[in-house]
């Protein structure tokens, strides 16, 4: 059985992440191709999903700020990798999402290509969170994401966002099967978080989880 996310980290972890993520944020750049990345110099965690999956919203909630990251009513409009600092010495990085995108099959390809090409290049990428919405789990387009996240061997840890349009137990049983759908995938961190950007629900988890992989 796995541990749970509150059998993990401490009290002490968990306040050390809040203080963490209450600290400076900024937008650093965005960057439209692969030269066009900062130097490798710190460690930096990214986020990917779909397009409507709440990408931005989720990093806004992590540091507190309401427009830290730029949210769209219009799923697709991430066609950046987009870089903030945090603390000056951790790096949010949102990747551009897939799915939905209101553009161009060649274009929507190409800016999904620079995200995997950031993937397979980054030797200070510590983990990935994969953001899946919990009202409908793993479906077949995230399997594209999934394999390129296995190519790639980078770590990477599934959250679950807008859990709380789900009852507890309906939640619970969404983590169970998520961890299930990705037992048998190498890269795949073997932890799940529900969260919530509306109540605040395994954002402290989150941060905590964020914070141990990004400085162990």
């Amino acid at each position: 059985m796995t541990a749970t996310v509150e059998s993990v980290f401490r009290p002490e972890e968990i306040e050390g992440a809040r203080v963490l993520f209450a600290r400076t944020a900024e937008f650093v750049m965005g960057a439209a191709a692969i030269d066009g990345l900062p130097a490798p110099d710190l460690p930096e965690v990214a986020f990917a999903g779909r397009s409507n999956v709440g990408k931005s919203s989720l990093i806004n909630a992590l540091v507190s700020r309401h427009r830290l990251a730029r949210a769209s009513t219009e799923p697709g409009r991430t066609r950046e990798v987009n870089f903030f600092l945090l603390d000056g010495r951790l790096r949010l990085v949102d990747l551009p999402g897939y799915g939905f995108a209101k553009v161009s099959r060649a274009t929507a390809r190409d800016f999904q290509d620079l995200g995997r090409a950031y993937l397979r290049g980054r030797p200070n990428l510590r983990r990935v969170y994969l953001l899946i919405d919990a009202r409908h789990g793993l479906k077949p387009p995230d399997d594209e994401a999934l394999d390129a996240l296995d190519r790639a061997a980078v770590s990477y840890q599934v959250v679950l966002t807008k859990a709380d349009k789900l009852k507890p137990a309906q939640s619970e049983a969404m983590v169970a099967a998520t961890l299930a759908g990705i037992s048998r995938r190498a890269a795949a961190f073997p932890r799940v978080i529900a969260t919530s950007t509306e109540t605040g629900v395994g954002l402290p988890e989150l941060r905590a989880e964020i914070a141990a992989a990004a400085f162990a």
